[in-house]
């Protein structure tokens, strides 16, 4: 595993777009399209807010280089409010919708993490 970025990322509204940003620098390092870049900012975006909705704090995110990119995000210091919304129902079909190869870890609470990659054969 090459990992190109691994961050730990409190998972504040206001830190959403400097994530999204993070990601689109990763995805052109990779050399994904347009298209493909896009579909992952949102996917990032989604998984984070999965993970806040299952009351964690913050977030450990890895990026790695894998014939594409590799993207993994597990949700670290639990004890924020887990909040069951139809937001996360959407969130879920996003991903699914968006990418083909997503694992998913689940608890009562919600999700605890997720991945899911971008630009492989």
């Amino acid at each position: 595993m090459n990992a190109l970025i691994d961050l730990k990322v409190p998972l504040q509204s206001e830190l959403l777009t400097t994530v999204r940003l993070l990601t689109g620098g990763v995805c052109s390092l990779a050399g994904l399209g347009l298209e493909e870049s896009e579909d992952c900012k949102v996917c990032v975006t989604e998984s984070l807010l999965l993970l806040k909705h299952a009351g964690f704090l913050s977030a450990h995110l890895i990026f790695t280089r894998e014939e594409g990119i590799r993207v993994f995000a597990e949700g670290e210091e639990g004890g924020g409010e887990a909040v069951s919304s139809m937001e996360e129902e959407i969130s879920v079909a996003l991903l699914q919708a968006l990418v083909e190869d997503l694992k998913m870890e689940r608890t009562e609470s919600g999700v605890t993490s997720v991945s899911f990659g971008f630009g492989q054969k």
